[in-house]
Order: structure tokens, then C-alpha cells, then sequence
């Protein structure tokens, strides 16, 4: 996916990097497949390969979708033994292209906090939401947003970032809310009113949160990114805060409650240590981790949760279609959304 809030680890193999790792794997090295936003303590990594003799070989393949493009076009070959990432708005792709092997051990048998299809083992779960930049709207005295057609009215213009559905895994999550929140033809009226109203469309998530939002400069002061990013922030502060300065909103159809796995990979190598670290994904240290390294909240159940995440809000609801909707239609409502907002 994207690069999650605040992740530091910025180490990519892409093209060609991508296939030295396919011709270059030995007996004792696991080649990981991952999102741009996996980030894992480098001491746990270290501890899996101490413990179980395998070397990872951890390749970043960009976002989300464009991960899964990079496994299906490689299948006859593939790049990697195991895969982290797949979502609950791609995993039906991934099982059409044939692309996974289903995984039947101890952590695909044990209950999770949320579902994911059948042979994907849930790792962590979060809440694409529209954020807002909380002194500018003080300052402003505007008051937030109470519903998603708030933000199509002239006193809204020009305020928001989104990303493109297209290339960013929140912005399509985001697309998904509308849809299944509004309906489907309501939802592209907003979205074609919201094209009139100023929004801006980036690529991924960065750019959005970086460059467009005002927290961090730009001129948006409400921006598509997670329900933990006010949680990020205060994790991340130079100065000691212990209230974030940035707030979630929980809208009707816009929230999207995004659920991430990992998978094996159909004709990869390695089974044995593939499955340790599907193991390994599920297991304690790695859950109460990916808490302030990834930013999304543990699957497995009964892992305690880091005292910053209170300020990760869960929202009560959310709004997602039906993966068979997201097989049958998503595809579609990309190309539309391309269409009315960008075109």
C-alpha cells in the first residue's frame, strides 16, 4: 500500500529488482512480497531469522494494487514465497488471478478479530476516514462537517484531499465507502459535485498527507487517511502532546474498514518457511508491533493494545460492499470515478 502514517522504512525492489530476487532465491532465503507500508521492527525480523534459520528477503512492491499486478503478471514465475498485504478489497482479484495458495495452519484455524477470505490469515485491520487539521479549523471557526454533501457546499470548496482510486489503496477503500454509503448513483453525483467544489486528487497517500494537508503545510485542511493517524501523530511529536492535532471523522460512507493479510504464493518456494512466517505474522510480539510501526490494529484476539492507540478512535461504523460487489462491480467503479472526477 501507500506508505502508511509515519513509516520510516523506505527500502524498494522494483523492475528489475524485483526479478534478480526471482532468479536469485537459495534454500535458506524467504523472499517476502510486501506493501510500501510494511514496517517491522528490524530486532523481530532478526529474531524470526535467528530462530528459525531462514534469511527474509523482504521485497517492496509499491502499493497494495500495484503489488498484486506485480504478482499476477510474474505467476509463471513467481517473485515470492509468501505475500503481506493482500486486502479485503483485493483479495478477490488475487484468488481470480490464481495467484495464492490457501494456508491451513494453527493461524488460519484460530479465531480473528476480522474475516478475511477463506486461506488468507487476517494480520491487521484499520479505518480509512477523512481526517481534519484540528488549529486550522479553530482558527477558522468553520464548523466540521457533518455529513458527506457538507463538504459539496461553497463554504467546503477547495478543503479536501483525496487519493486516486486507481493508485492508492486508501483512495480506493474511500471510493468503496461512498458507494456502499451512499449507493452507487448517489455516490458518483457527490462525487461529481465534489469535483465542482475543489477537491484534490493525488496519487497515493504521501502526497496527500505531506504536500496537500495543512498539518504539514499544504492548503487542505481534511484529508482521506486513517482513523490511527491522530495516534501517529502524537507518537511522533518532537514536542510532548498528549492530545493529537488531528481528529477523524466517522461519516456515513466514509469510512471503509480495510482488513490486511498474508498468503502463500501459488508456485513459490520455500513452503516450509513461508509458512513459519505466516506463523510468525500472527504471533504476539508481531500484533502488539505493527500497532506504532504499522499503524493498524491487531487481528489476533486479545492482543493488549498500545497506550496510544486511544487516540486511534475505532469508529462504530463503517460502511464496505460485499467482496462478491467488489469482484463484480470494482473494476467498474474505478473506471467511472476516473471518469466524472478526472476527465
Amino acid at each position: 500500500m501507500q506508505r502508511r502514517i509515519f513509516s520510516f522504512l523506505a527500502a524498494t525492489l522494483l523492475g528489475t529488482g524485483l526479478a534478480a530476487a526471482s532468479l536469485n532465491a537459495s534454500a535458506q532465503e524467504l523472499r517476502v512480497l510486501v506493501h510500501g507500508s510494511f514496517s517491522l521492527p528490524k530486532p523481530l525480523l532478526a529474531k524470526f531469522e535467528t530462530d528459525t534459520g531462514v534469511k527474509l528477503s523482504v521485497i517492496k512492491g509499491g502499493d497494495a494494487g500495484e503489488m498484486l499486478n506485480k504478482l499476477i503478471l510474474t505467476r509463471a514465475q513467481p517473485i515470492a514465497d509468501v505475500v503481506f498485504g493482500i486486502d479485503n478489497a483485493l483479495v478477490v482479484k488475487a484468488q481470480a488471478a490464481e495467484v495464492l495458495d490457501a494456508y491451513s495452519g494453527p493461524a488460519a484455524q484460530r479465531a480473528s478479530v476480522v474475516p478475511l477470505a477463506t486461506g488468507v490469515v487476517p494480520v491487521d485491520y484499520g479505518f480509512v476516514t477523512l481526517n481534519y487539521d484540528r488549529a486550522w479549523f479553530a482558527k477558522s471557526g468553520l464548523a466540521l462537517p457533518r455529513s458527506l454533501e457538507d463538504l459539496t457546499q461553497p463554504a467546503y470548496r477547495n478543503l479536501l484531499a483525496v487519493q486516486n482510486p486507481a493508485t492508492s489503496s486508501p483512495g480506493h477503500a474511500f471510493l468503496l465507502s461512498t458507494i456502499a454509503g451512499l449507493g452507487e448513483q448517489a455516490a458518483f453525483d457527490w462525487w461529481a459535485r465534489m469535483r465542482a467544489n475543489g477537491v484534490k486528487v493525488t496519487k497515493g497517500w504521501s502526497e496527500a498527507y505531506y504536500t496537500e494537508f495543512t498539518r504539514n503545510g499544504g492548503t487542505r485542511p481534511m484529508v482521506v487517511s486513517y482513523a490511527s493517524s491522530p495516534a501517529a501523530e502524537v507518537f511522533y511529536s518532537k514536542e510532548k502532546i498528549t492530545e493529537p492535532p488531528t481528529g477523524s471523522l466517522s461519516l456515513k460512507g466514509g469510512v471503509f474498514r480495510q482488513v490486511e493479510g498474508v498468503a502463500l504464493v501459488r508456485g513459490g518456494q520455500q513452503r516450509d518457511a513461508a509458512n513459519r512466517f505466516i506463523e510468525f505474522m500472527r504471533s504476539a510480539p508481531v500484533q502488539e508491533a505493527l500497532q506504532t510501526s504499522m499503524w493498524m490494529y491487531a487481528a489476533e484476539p486479545r492482543t493488549a493494545r498500545h497506550e496510544v492507540m486511544r487516540h486511534a478512535v475505532e469508529p462504530a461504523s463503517y460502511d464496505n460492499p460485499t467482496t462478491d460487489q467488489i469482484a463484480a462491480r470494482g473494476a467498474d467503479w474505478v473506471n467511472r470515478w476516473t471518469g466524472v472526477v478526472l476527465k
